[in-house]
């Protein structure tokens, strides 16, 4: 097939639907159900983009030599390395970075395990093997995935093999020669309306035997039997774009997947049984840096909007002059600036690993990963501060178009805009900052990449400081040899 249109999206979507619930009903058609076709419709936007600037979001495909995905390419140069960074932020722009599962975040992570094959071929042949053919199947055929990672938060205090059900969380139920059987649950599946659902081990399983039934990486399509998604409460309320400029837009939606004896073919699995593997193989073939190198480009677009957001409103009602309004514009910029630059120095020190693939530098991406769950959050507050009251007090699109338009004009104008100019950034900002939409999006970006705490841990155990303890070392030293 090769690259797709938005019209492909959505024809094998209708034709090839998942089970997805929401609110106690079965979809029937994700492109039309009110909770979930503006998303569908966003996601197919990007791929109409592909073909709006195909020297940007396409290149040759090694195999067939049609047009594909950049997404799905395998650097081997830091010129390649970066044209897929390009391609990420027309992407990632489109939506303002606000679609944080947009395809291009699996897409990387699987080129990542396609390139690091040979990592997963230790554990057998045949897993390599499948890493490297699904991602040539994901290219050619321009896939869009979900992924699933997290078990179910039941008793927390105790790991996932001594839960109270064994089959809690999704687990081998049974071997066969043609595959393996899964039954359970996992969270969190963001875009339920993909092709395929990406199944691998998040957290660190710490029993070789206890925990080897739920270790295990796969794909398989959505719409495999027994699979099902169970889809939260929608932000998108169905109302319009002036509302809801971005809810309306922009719902991703997130769903817990139900395993319902699963099947799953072995040319579809590519670690199983392997404790000590599935903690290891995101690091070990590269697909954390991947994944990363694309939640640093989507935080760099979002975090772009949000200086052009805040400028924006404080040049609307006249208060950018106001020291304290700059101070908070300023720190937006700061961060703008340093995502920039985590991404400019992972891009510059990239260099092949063992597998011949190009990999970003990790340091700045881990650096970044773990920054911007902090900042997020504090930025949504200056946009919240910079607005205050005007947030909630704006009228909807029917308000405008209502009997008291000339009441509207009068009470809601601003320094340097009339009523209709500003009343549009204003609610821009709202669902930026207050709505469900808003909220969900600050809680996104809190735990985007896991639990930051421990992240935290992760970034210090994993990152040697000996020579920096040493030069403190040294200096003391100095001190006292100088004393005697």
């Amino acid at each position: 097939m090769g690259a797709r249109k938005g019209e492909q999206v959505i024809q094998k979507l209708r034709e090839a639907s998942p089970e997805i619930w929401y609110a106690g009903e079965r979809v029937k058609d994700p492109t039309t159900h009110p909770a979930l076709m503006n998303g569908v419709a966003s996601l197919a936007r990007l791929y109409d983009l592909q073909w709006e600037q195909p020297e940007v979001m396409l290149f040759d495909s090694p195999t067939s030599g049609q047009k594909v995905g950049r997404s799905h390419m395998i650097p081997r140069t830091r010129e390649e390395l970066q044209s897929v960074s390009r391609m990420m932020k027309v992407w990632a722009d489109a939506s303002f970075g606000m679609m944080g599962r947009a395809p291009d975040y699996l897409n990387r992570a699987m080129a990542g395990y396609a390139a690091g094959a040979d990592f997963l071929a230790q554990a057998g042949a045949r897993f390599g093997e499948n890493a490297r053919k699904y991602h040539e199947h994901m290219r050619e055929d321009d896939l869009c995935l979900t992924h699933t990672l997290i078990t179910p938060q039941a008793n927390r205090a105790v790991n996932t093999a001594k839960q109270a059900d064994p089959y809690l969380a999704a687990r081998v139920k049974e071997e066969t020669d043609a595959g393996i059987v899964i039954r359970g649950c996992r969270m969190l599946a963001t875009l339920p309306v993909s092709d395929e659902i990406m199944v691998f081990p998040s957290t660190f399983l710490r029993n070789q035997e206890e925990d080897a039934p739920y270790a295990f990486g796969f794909s398989i399509p959505c719409n495999t039997p027994g699979l099902k998604f169970i889809c939260r409460e929608t932000v998108d309320y169905g109302r319009s774009h002036y509302d809801h400029p971005l809810g309306s837009r922009f719902e991703e939606m997130d769903a817990v997947v139900v395993f319902d004896d699963v099947f799953v073919p072995w040319e579809r699995v590519f670690l199983y049984r392997d404790v000590e593997r599935c903690n290891r193989a995101y690091a070990a073939t590269g697909a954390i840096v991947n994944m990363a190198h694309q939640v640093v480009v989507k935080d760099i677009a979002k975090t772009e909007y949000l200086v052009g957001l805040a400028s924006l409103m404080a040049h609307t009602i006249g208060i950018e002059a106001f020291q304290h309004v700059q101070e908070k514009i300023a720190e937006i910029w700061v961060n703008m600036e340093t995502m920039k630059a985590f991404l400019r120095a992972a891009e510059a020190d990239a260099e092949p690993d063992q597998f011949g693939a190009m990999r970003p530098a990790w340091d700045p991406l881990d650096a970044a990963r773990n920054l911007y769950p902090r900042l997020y959050p504090r930025m949504i507050e200056i946009i919240q501060q910079l607005g205050a009251s005007g947030l909630v007090s704006m009228p909807t699109e029917a308000d405008v178009n209502g009997p008291l338009l000339e009441d509207i004009k009068k009470f809601y104008q601003a320094a340097r805009a009339d009523a209709l100019e500003r009343i549009p950034i204003f609610r821009l900002a709202w669902d930026t900052a207050v709505s469900a939409f808003g909220a969900r999006q600050v809680l996104y970006e809190r735990f985007f990449f896991g639990d930051p705490v421990r992240t935290a841990g992760a970034l210090v155990n994993n990152h040697d400081r000996t020579k920096y303890m040493d030069r403190v070392r040294e200096f003391l030293q100095e001190g006292e040899n100088s004393n005697q």
